[in-house]
């Protein structure tokens, strides 16, 4: 049961991991990194994965823990040099895991009761939890390499059966979890308590605990995949977004107020500067509404977990980049009116830059855009992260190769 429990919990650690790291570098790109555009729901996708997986992981992990708990009781704790390994890699795992998965459950909500920055600490962890994972399963690849075969003829073999039915008689000490010798003080008298207690319940069976896991895992699924998957949107009760819920029934992650832009953004000399080679070129909003406007259909996805197809309709980046001069290659910088913020500055590649589904938004839902959605100007493009959809556009600035 640990293996078969194991491999869906690595499974869904590898998937947080995986789907992590190309959040991570999306936001974070190394340099000389480009990304694909297409499909344009991709990011939708990868963080849905990575929320889903993560969430997943709770009742997984719990079920582990379930199952191997006497054996975290062994008496000596240490054994040897190996068994050292494992112990130490099993509470570093189990204790990294908790505040990983639980850090990023709250991030969805956006509630941080702790004193450190979630991003860094977030990034950090996967590859520690990474680092532990691959350690662990060295040391206890033997045992799982037993347990995961099958005989050749389709029956459970001896050992498998041994330890789904030891025979307590061989060694009657194994009844107790610490054998015969006792730690003192309150650790000692709980697990008097713990082994004089009858067993009262029958022994729950695997079909019964795997059919619990199975139910909690698509509980806890099914009732959040909701702010991301369209039609699972019904059964969303506990995600922390609902779709169609928000201004112009696009909900929203940072306010205006939130920002501080609300003065700047409405003011009536607001313009957009595009710098390109040293010259400044400014469209205000009837001159960029002036310009050929084009209307996509392009999801806000974030990071959070939740997502939500609109439309837009604006001047296409490209149309813009063309008529500074810019290069082909050129990538550029988004600059928001807000001044302070994780987000407030950006950069988005040429890939981007020249997809022709890119736009500066001036639209949503058909209507113009609404302060909380970015007005006077966003950016909206394919496969991107919220965050890096700049909301209140103030200037683009080509960056330099």
């Amino acid at each position: 049961m640990a293996t078969v429990i194991g491999r869906l919990l690595g499974a869904a650690f590898l998937i947080c991991f995986g789907t992590g790291l190309y959040s991570h570098f999306l936001q974070n790109p190394l340099p000389g990194m480009h990304f694909a555009t297409r499909p344009a729901y991709l990011y939708q996708f990868t963080q849905g994965l990575h929320i889903i997986a993560g969430i997943a992981c709770f009742p997984l992990l719990l079920a582990k823990l379930y199952i191997v708990f006497p054996a975290l009781f062994a008496w000596p704790p240490v054994k040897g040099f190996l068994n050292f390994l494992e112990r130490a890699t099993i509470a570093l795992f189990v204790g990294a895991s908790l505040v990983q998965i639980t850090i990023g459950l709250l991030n969805t909500y956006q509630w941080y009761p702790w004193p450190f920055p979630f991003r860094q600490v977030h990034f950090a962890l996967g590859w520690v939890l990474i680092g532990l994972l691959a350690i662990h399963i060295g040391v206890k690849l033997p045992l799982i390499t037993r347990y995961w075969r099958k005989a050749a003829d389709g029956s459970e073999p001896d050992h498998l059966a041994e330890a789904a039915h030891p025979d307590r008689s061989k060694n009657p000490e194994e009844v107790r979890l610490w054998g015969t010798t006792r730690p003192g003080g309150i650790t000692g008298r709980l697990l008097d308590y713990i082994d004089a207690t009858p067993q009262k319940t029958k022994r729950v069976s695997r079909r019964g605990f795997l059919t619990t896991v199975a139910v909690s895992v698509t509980a806890v699924v099914g009732l959040t995949a909701g702010q991301t998957f369209a039609p699972l949107d019904a059964a969303n009760v506990f995600g922390p977004r609902k779709k169609g819920v928000g201004q112009q029934g696009v909900p929203v992650n940072r306010t205006s107020k939130q920002a501080k832009v609300a003065d700047a953004a409405m003011a009536t000399d607001w313009a957009l500067t595009l710098v390109y080679a040293g010259t400044e070129t400014t469209f205000s909003r009837a001159e960029l509404q002036a310009m050929p406007q084009t209307e996509v259909r392009l999801p806000i996805a974030c990071v959070e977990g939740w997502s939500q197809m609109a439309t837009w309709r604006g001047v296409r980046m490209m149309d813009l980049a063309d008529v500074v001069g810019a290069e082909a290659e050129t990538s550029f910088r988004l600059i928001s009116l807000e001044e302070r913020g994780s987000f407030s500055k950006t950069q988005m590649g040429y890939e981007y830059v020249r997809d022709p589904l890119t736009l500066v938004a001036l639209e949503l839902n058909g209507e113009t855009l609404d302060l909380e959605h970015g007005y006077p100007a966003r950016m909206i493009a394919p496969g991107r992260p919220g965050v890096l959809q700049t909301k209140w556009l103030s200037r683009i600035e080509a960056i330099s190769a």
